[in-house]
């Protein structure tokens, strides 16, 4: 078979796709164009070698179109990245070469980490499995880089010592090490690194083109030929009688001395570096026929970007090639730079959420047009998948290269917490997270998992941390006696079947595989029962399966790691790992990287994350070679890869219908614009044009989740009926009514009590309590004479209630020192205030009824301490570990705590103690620090103390006469209350709101 048209005139035979015509559309209606008259097989024995899957596949769905629909055979379409022997372009027999299997992707990463960690001497460091993991994925890559541009490493050896910093010596030392050991190891195995193999296989392929030349069109397109095989290749290809290469958007209108110019951080560099390795030049390349017919206004599109991104040495003359441009248009009586720029807009998005939100209602609003597509390009893909989250609240799913993370998929996360609850088995967080799991069912249907699952969190999870299981089991134990606890029994059985999974671990280095197992087996428990099925189903399940089986048979290189390293390397390893989600996907919208946007186009082009260190990327950091190490060793400058990036940037700025997305901000911080189109608004603005923008696209999405029109709420001020108002309340509940009703109306009516929260912090909780039981105890212990070793005994007892109160071990240890100044405080104090031989009474419970209008009101009391000395006074103390009320609060009844326990004692209210005169009100501050406690006498005995019981009591009956009266249960009495006085019922209020909204008054 001889093809006509393309294949007449003579080799080598080079061509082009213009940047602003869809390529593989225009591919594809070339090689139909020429192919079909010969005949219905001709077209299908062609073949067509692409750089990627998705190219390959976007190739075969442009043979449809070229077809006008009908059925077509299309070429037989391969991947140059996945090309094996024993399978087409290679004939039966063309493969004289027996070459081994390559190794895992996984596999490789455990032996290249085994390998980091035998010579970790040689680094000077010391690494747990995932610090040298990191280290061997970037030994990996310079293996890459090194097979990649078929360069031996034997130039280490001559690396100048005298350059070099030390740190750079001990990393050749060990990259030498590597180079040696590294082949030896997959030579033992039988294996070879997938990138050699590549390179070997392409090698012979040339070699096999070269002296048996195929007879069939076989064609190259897509590629620029980074690697020197992949050039080679090329060059033999575009040297056979039927063969020819198709360029991606080689730039044959730029200058002549701008081409010389031409770098590695250029878009053309790599096609230059390509063209000149083949001994051929621009002028031999021609454009492809199929987009030779194509005159649009396309054209001037790509002369304003290959303009605007020409090499700096030449971008000093850009008003010149601004005349040069509308000189050419003349004749045509148009404006290059605004033909180019038409269908070309700019915008520019705060952060990264509202660019996602913009990015997300452009590809949105094409689906209006019936027939019109759109793709967003974005090498960031946490853009990506921010986008395609933003798309989903229309019921829209685009088809996304980029994935999910196998972290942020169903199976990952529970493999995350089962991961940490192995760390720390009683994190309460951890642990409800994984109970309210999807996945996890224990072998319990729904209704009895969650009704076990709520009595556990309630009874067990709420509230400070236990330290062992023993302790969170001894705490069930206590609640069954407590009615606000129900189905304790079920926590009970739920909490020995997490104890049986997640047993306290004794932090012993194991093998990685052993880890894996145990992980494998505790989500294999937990998914047990209806979901059970769903556990390993699915990509993200087969991707998790295939990592943890990995580990489980492939890792005995990986060092022992304790369960806390472990948690850490799976986190590694699975963020690295890109879930394709599949299932029903929109087929006109696509979300594609920068890699598979060049062979691809749509109708519309949004091309987004154009910030310096995203698109272009900075150059990567290596922790082995510095720059001149590479050089010296013929490997590629980072800034190699800024020129890849930026021709696919160029490629994808030429589109129709283009719009370059860019945020003022990233993670919090201010982000510079990328160079790309900060040189596009600079030529813009030399031809006296700001480059358009999408305004109304801002203003949508600012104004989609926008709250409405800020209406704050008014303060509340329920009136619930007198029948439901309290009648009994104890003296600190009274205070909550001086100062805040609403909290009266919430917790004393609606019955709304506070739940603890899981985890919570129990430093402050731990040493009120624990002070009070050490006071009881001690008083308790010795009523009358103190022993000659009083403070041991307070210390020893307030550090136990402290371990009792559930203190984390490294709190104790700080919290000894402040226990120990506290109670040689406290024995000052008890020798001190026991001296006259007074009587002490502890945690004393009483209460007093007030006859009023509305009926009985009881109002109860439970002292800390009360002191009756031989005069008759009753001493009322109460404790602190913060800060006491003023006496001017006490004063003024917002703090009536101590005041209405003197009214209830001086009236009898305390059952075998009488009807002493009040004495002194104090409150007692312990603290440990310097001074470790003070005595913050509020009253004194006789007048003063009997005085502030009386207006206690007046007081108090004044106030509850008013809310029988129908007073409203109003949020806060007194403004200065909101700062100074948190209320556990705020957010119910919406405190915030009513108090800076000016309004003041409640009734």
């Amino acid at each position: 078979m001889s093809a006509s048209g393309l294949f007449t005139g003579p080799a080598p035979r080079w061509f082009t796709i213009p940047a602003y015509r869809p390529f593989v559309h225009d591919l594809a209606q070339g090689l139909f164009d020429t192919l079909s008259p010969l005949g219905p097989e001709a077209l299908s024995q062609a073949v067509v070698l692409t750089p990627t899957r998705r190219g390959a596949r976007a190739l075969a769905d442009a043979f449809i179109t070229a077809g006008g629909g009908r059925a077509v055979l299309p070429p037989q379409i391969r991947p140059l990245g996945d090309l094996d022997e024993g399978e087409p372009p290679f004939e039966p027999g063309d493969l004289a070469v027996d070459l081994p299997a390559a190794i895992g992707g996984l596999q490789r990463r455990f032996e290249l980490t085994r390998l980091v960690k035998q010579h970790e001497a040689k680094l000077n460091r010391e690494l747990d499995a995932a610090a040298a993991l990191e280290l061997a994925d970037a030994l990996g890559g310079f293996l890459d880089s090194l097979q990649i541009e078929e360069v031996e490493g034997d130039g280490l050896a001559d690396l100048v010592l005298g350059e070099l910093a030390e740190h750079w010596k001990v990393s050749r030392d060990f990259l030498q090490t590597a180079l040696t050991e590294w082949p030896q190891r997959l030579a033992a195995m039988g294996l070879v690194d997938v990138t050699r193999r590549r390179v070997a296989l392409l090698r012979k392929l040339a070699e096999t083109w070269t002296f048996h030349p195929p007879q069939g069109v076989l064609i190259a397109a897509g590629s620029t030929g980074t690697a020197p095989a992949t050039a080679d290749l090329l060059r033999v290809i575009a040297e056979l009688p039927q063969g020819a290469v198709v360029l991606p958007g080689l730039d044959r209108s730029l200058a002549k001395e701008a081409w010389v110019e031409v770098g590695e951080q250029h878009p053309q560099g790599a096609m230059k570096r390509l063209l000149d390795r083949a001994g051929v030049t621009r002028e031999d390349v021609a454009d492809w026929p199929a987009s030779a017919t194509f005159q649009s206004r396309g054209r001037w599109r790509l002369r304003v970007v290959n303009e605007a991104l020409r090499p700096p040495e030449r971008t000093a003359d850009w008003l010149s090639v601004i005349e040069t441009l509308r000189s050419e248009g003349a004749e045509e009586k148009i404006d290059p730079v605004v033909e180019g720029l038409k269908g070309f807009s700019v915008v520019t998005a705060r952060a990264e959420d509202e660019a996602a939100t913009v990015a997300a209602l452009l590809l949105r609003e094409v689906l209006e047009t019936p027939g019109k597509t759109a793709a967003l390009v974005a090498p960031d893909q946490t853009l990506a998948r921010r986008v395609a989250a933003k798309l989903a609240r229309w019921g829209v799913a685009a088809d996304s290269s980029a994935g999910w993370a196998l972290s942020s998929c169903s199976c990952g996360v529970l493999a995350g917490l089962v991961a940490k609850a192995l760390v720390d088995p009683l994190d309460p967080i951890v642990l409800l997270a994984i109970l309210k799991h999807p996945l996890a069912r224990l072998g319990l249907d729904g209704e009895t998992l969650e009704r076990q699952r709520t009595a556990l969190e309630l009874a067990a999870l709420r509230g400070p941390r236990k330290t062992t299981w023993d302790a969170l089991e001894a705490q069930l134990g206590r609640r069954r006696a407590d009615p606000k606890f129900q189905d304790v029994d079920q926590a009970l059985v739920l909490a020995r079947r997490l104890r049986e999974l997640f047993p306290e671990p004794a932090n012993e280095a194991r093998p990685p595989s052993e880890m894996a197992r145990r992980l494998a087996h505790a989500m294999e428990v937990l998914a047990h029962g209806e979901t059970g099925d769903e556990l390993w189903a699915g990509h993200g399940g087969e991707a998790l399966a295939r990592l943890l089986s990995g580990l489980m048979n492939e890792s005995e290189g990986l060092p022992l790691t304790s369960p806390r390293g472990f948690a850490d390397l799976l986190t590694r390893l699975m963020a690295g790992e890109s879930v394709r989600t599949g299932g029903a996907t929109h087929p006109r919208l696509r979300i594609l990287g920068a890699i598979e946007a060049r062979l691809t186009r749509a109708d519309r082009l949004i091309v987004a994350g154009l910030e310096e260190g995203v698109w272009p990327q900075g150059a990567p950091l290596d922790p082995f070679l510095s720059r001149p190490m590479r050089r010296q060793l013929g490997l590629p400058p980072p800034e190699r890869r800024v020129g890849l990036a930026a021709h696919d940037f160029a490629q994808a700025a030429c589109a129709p219908e283009v719009i370059l997305l860019h945020s003022e901000r990233r993670e919090g911080a201010p982000a510079v614009k990328s160079r790309w189109l900060w040189r596009l608004e600079t030529l813009a603005r030399g031809a006296g044009i700001d480059l358009p923008g999408r305004p109304e696209v801002l203003a949508w999405a600012r104004a989609l989740d926008a709250a409405d029109e800020y209406k704050p709420a008014s303060r509340p001020a329920p009136n619930p009926p007198l029948a439901d108002r309290p009648r009994r309340m104890a003296v600190t509940r009274i205070e909550a009514l001086t100062r805040d009703p609403y909290a009266i109306w919430a917790r004393d009516i609606l019955k709304l009590f506070l739940l603890d929260r899981p985890d919570e912090a129990v430093e402050a909780r731990a040493r009120g309590t624990a002070i009070h039981a050490a006071f009881e105890t001690f008083a308790t212990d010795h009523p009358i004479l103190l022993p000659a070793n009083a403070a041991e005994i307070f210390e020893a007892l307030y550090l136990a209630e402290l371990e009792a109160a559930g203190m984390p071990h490294e709190a104790l240890a700080r919290e000894a020192a402040l226990a120990r100044e506290a109670a040689a405080w406290v024995a000052e104090l008890e020798q001190r205030r026991r001296a006259d031989g007074r009587a002490i009474h502890v945690e004393k419970s009483g209460e007093l009824t007030l006859p009023l209008p509305g009926g009985p009101f009881t109002v109860t009391a439970k002292a800390d301490r009360i002191e009756i000395d031989p005069q008759g006074f009753g001493h009322i103390l109460d404790y602190k570990t913060g800060k006491a009320p003023s006496k001017k609060v006490v004063e003024t009844g917002f703090s009536p705590q101590l005041t209405l326990t003197a009214a209830i004692l001086q009236a009898g209210g305390f059952k075998g103690l009488g009807h002493p005169e009040p004495g002194e009100l104090t409150y007692l501050e312990i603290t440990g620090r310097k001074p470790a406690g003070r005595e913050e006498v509020r009253a004194l005995p006789g007048d003063e103390s009997a005085l502030a019981a009386a207006n206690a009591y007046e007081g108090l009956a004044k106030l509850i006469g008013q809310f029988d009266e129908g007073r409203r249960y109003v949020s806060r009495i007194a403004p200065q209350f909101v700062k100074l006085h948190m209320s556990d019922y705020d957010h119910l209020a919406r405190v915030f709101e009513w108090s800076t909204s000016g309004e003041e008054d409640g009734e």
